[in-house]
């Protein structure tokens, strides 16, 4: 088996490899032996395999799992879901399908509960990546209020979603609409946990530091921005300690208002950040391109807003 899969895995045409890969599979489910299934997909996640091959081949699998003998196809189904589980963001199809499976294994065995549950992971999951999309979508527009109905009905769903691109294009829709109702302090507390994140790896994809350094500057612009008071003074001396602060453009902005020392224009000229009768506040929104995996990629756009 091992054999097998290793001269699989250094045939340089796409084509072919895939060809090897499924008649690799086909002997694997024909043996029922759970060890060599295991292996499979144990090799199938990892890096010997291209994403583009693996996420085919695990395709594959998941639609002819009921070749599996019941029992054995219940353990490998619970085995390949907590194998992929670190990786899920790029196997979403593949885990589509197998809890599938399971739900009509478990309806075959009369388990009406266990049925129940795993479609209803299924459909919670689909429903809190609509809710969140529709929210994005709302907001590109600047319309906090239907946003908001939105993410409140995703909130509902959140609580048992394991799903973390979800959470995460959740936690930044939550901080957009929090910044367009002017709730500034509880906004940029928001934006602030978001650019703590520190796992940089979410399935296949990265988080871009620059996208972290732009949600550092939106709350920083947002606690600006807030009404003042000893929480305010609290978030602003925290924001100046971070040792990531020191590189932003608007650094010299934060330095005045710890101070309390007046601000020449010239300072927001050299910040990027516009003046005229009433503060403009420039902001540039760039959420964490990489992760955002089908339901928004990228949210890259500037927005103006006069106060």
């Amino acid at each position: 088996m091992e054999s097998a899969l290793a001269n699989a895995s250094v045939i340089v045409d796409q084509r072919q490899k895939i060809e090897q890969y499924k008649h690799i599979l086909s002997t694997v489910f024909s043996s029922n032996d759970i060890v060599q299934v295991k292996k499979f997909i144990d090799h199938m996640l990892s890096d010997d395999v291209p994403l583009v091959v693996s996420r085919q081949l695990l395709q594959t699998f998941a639609q002819e799992l009921g070749r599996l003998e019941p029992e054995a196809q219940n353990e490998i189904a619970h085995y390949t879901l907590a194998q992929i589980q670190p990786r899920v963001v790029s196997f979403e199809e593949q885990v589509l399908i197998i809890r599938e499976k399971l739900a009509e294994l478990y309806e075959s065995e009369q388990q009406w509960s266990k049925a129940a549950q795993m479609l209803k992971i299924i459909d919670d999951t689909f429903r809190l990546s609509k809710c969140v999309q529709i929210a994005r979508v709302y907001l590109e527009d600047d319309d906090a209020v239907n946003a908001e109905a939105f993410i409140n009905k995703a909130s509902f769903l959140l609580s048992d979603s394991q799903h973390k691109v979800l959470i995460l294009q959740y936690k930044v829709c939550y901080a957009w609409i929090l910044d367009l109702k002017r709730k500034f302090l509880e906004a940029a507390l928001r934006y602030y946990g978001i650019s703590q994140i520190e796992k940089r790896q979410i399935g296949d994809e990265t988080i871009d530091e620059v996208a972290l350094e732009q949600a550092l500057s939106a709350a920083v612009t947002c606690t600006i921005l807030a009404a003042s008071g000893p929480q305010r003074s609290r978030v602003l001396a925290t924001l100046y300690k971070d040792e990531r602060f020191s590189k932003l453009k608007i650094y010299p902005i934060l330095q005045k208002v710890l101070s309390l020392s007046l601000m020449h224009p010239g300072t927001f000229h050299h910040t990027c950040i516009p003046t005229c009768t009433s503060l403009v506040v420039f902001f540039y929104c760039r959420t964490l391109k990489s992760i955002m995996m089908g339901i928004y990629m990228e949210i890259n756009r500037f927005i103006w807003r006069e106060y």
